[in-house]
């Protein structure tokens, strides 16, 4: 069964990472669409007069866009194909940033804003999935986590675009080209990575595993050599057997498909909807969409305040670099480990600065030393996420369920991740009016609950073929 994955033949070639970089584009729509709002939130609360429940769900309903698109993601994709299910999302994408930028009010951005969460949620579900199903087993781990590297460099060309834009007009809330505000432009200039990745989603070819699927076997051997590098038939007819033999038994997958006998959910997708929970409510997001804010609210200035949103992100990009590195030679669960460790620790040592606060609500203030060691804290929280859960998550899900269930369970994963998001980001305007303190002290007890469900539940999947995923 493992012949093929380590024969010689079957080593990467620059044709598989091509096209599992140009998958992972939609991963980097996913970073830049959901943290674009970041160095928005401060003219958008402005400019349209908001309350923090208000602007908590202006930043947050993209959110529920997403939870949306990657619920039907899995129906969509074996319907009609991982390739047409992205360029849908592209789609989407692109139509959600023209409209976002040309808003009236803080109703039709919430429209344009759930039309381009469905975007990214369709994303978030096809691209894990497709790139484990291109990608050979030795090397799926670095592969498939590049979906979380292009999310992460999303996230911080979004932050330094939002930041150059706020520098030329001098304020996100002043007038820039045309008579725009420069936090229009911040949705605006996503339109042109959307409509890249559509083009260039137009070059890649079908999941081998959908064309098995769908009876295309000779198309599927195509890719498949394509993809391993490989030249002997023997092999190749030997791999498309494997593959069809997983999914003979395949029907149209159904939400009943993931229930198991007695009833209740196999226990497998029950680990895929708690990693994606879990991966939310340590509170990442907090610091990608609101991180301006709070930096500004704690006695740095604007313009500071994003060139700190910015460095930070650079640091998420360089971590998930070291855990492309270190994925498929250490494994999955003990990165997920380390990750739940370091965030309860730097979570907590948050919590504890912001106890040490004067004032409340936009008045807050952090005394020397605590500003200091808090934005210390908070990197080596970004670290600590950037190198286990961040990617490690996505590539769990692409490749942890069988085949016959993959696209649907994932779906079902990512939605619930999305809720979750949704969950964090429209609560922390009204826990941070509680207390910053309480909030973090919030995302430090799941980080806690996270290393031990980790350590009872998850299964190891480095070096395993997707064929031999179990429920």
């Amino acid at each position: 069964m493992n012949a093929v994955a380590t024969s010689p033949l079957a080593r990467t070639n620059a044709r598989v990472v091509a096209i599992a970089a140009v998958a992972a584009l939609g991963g980097f729509l996913f970073g830049f669409d959901t943290a674009v709002i970041n160095g928005a939130v401060d003219a958008i609360r402005g400019d349209f007069k908001l309350d923090a429940t208000l602007i908590g769900f202006a930043v947050s309903c993209a959110l529920l866009g997403s939870a949306i698109g990657a619920w039907y993601a899995g129906p969509l994709a074996d319907r009609w194909g991982r390739v047409r299910t992205m360029q849908v999302a592209a789609v989407a994408l692109t139509v959600s940033a023209v409209g976002s930028g040309l808003v009236f009010g803080v109703w039709d951005l919430v429209f344009w804003r759930l039309v381009g969460g469905m975007g990214v949620g369709i994303a978030s579900v096809i691209a894990p999935a497709y790139i484990a199903e291109i990608s050979p087993a030795h090397v799926r781990g670095r592969l498939g986590s590049l979906q979380q590297l292009a999310i992460v460099l999303g996230i911080f060309v979004a932050l330094a675009s939002d930041a150059l834009l706020a520098h030329l007009a001098g304020g996100a809330a002043q007038p820039l080209w045309f008579g725009l505000n420069a936090w229009r432009w911040m949705f605006l200039v996503a339109a042109l990575p959307a409509v890249v990745y559509g083009l260039l989603v137009l070059r890649v070819p079908e999941s081998p595993r959908y064309l098995v699927a769908k009876g295309e076997k000779t198309a599927a051997a195509g890719v498949l050599r394509q993809v391993l590098s490989l030249t002997d038939d023997e092999a190749l007819h030997h791999k498309v057997d494997e593959i069809d033999a997983s999914l003979r038994s395949e029907h149209r997958p159904r939400l009943s498909d993931l229930r198991k006998a007695g009833g209740g959910l196999l226990p497998v997708v029950w680990i895929g909807i708690l990693l994606s929970v879990f991966q939310q409510f340590v509170g990442i997001n907090v610091i990608f969409y609101y991180s301006s804010t709070l930096w500004h609210s704690v006695g740095f200035s604007e313009a500071d305040s994003f060139k700190i949103t910015v460095a930070t992100s650079i640091t998420n990009v360089l971590v998930t670099l070291v855990a492309i590195a270190l994925v498929d030679r250490i494994g999955r669960k003990p990165l997920l480990i380390i990750g739940s460790a370091g965030m309860t620790i730097t979570l907590a040592v948050m919590a504890w600065c912001f106890s040490q606060a004067a004032g409340g609500g936009a008045d807050i203030q952090l005394p020397h030393p605590w500003g200091p060691v808090a934005l210390v804290a908070a990197n080596l929280y970004v670290i600590f996420f950037g190198v286990s859960w961040g990617p490690v998550v996505w590539v769990l899900l692409g490749e942890m369920f069988p085949n016959r269930i993959r696209a649907i369970a994932l779906a079902v994963a990512a939605a619930a991740q999305w809720l979750a998001n949704f969950a964090i980001t429209a609560t922390f305007p009204k826990l941070a009016e509680i207390g910053l303190s309480f909030a973090y002290g919030l995302y430090a007890a799941f980080a806690l609950l996270s290393f031990a469900f980790v350590l009872a539940a998850v299964r190891e999947t480095k070096g395993m073929e997707l064929e031999q995923m179990r429920d």
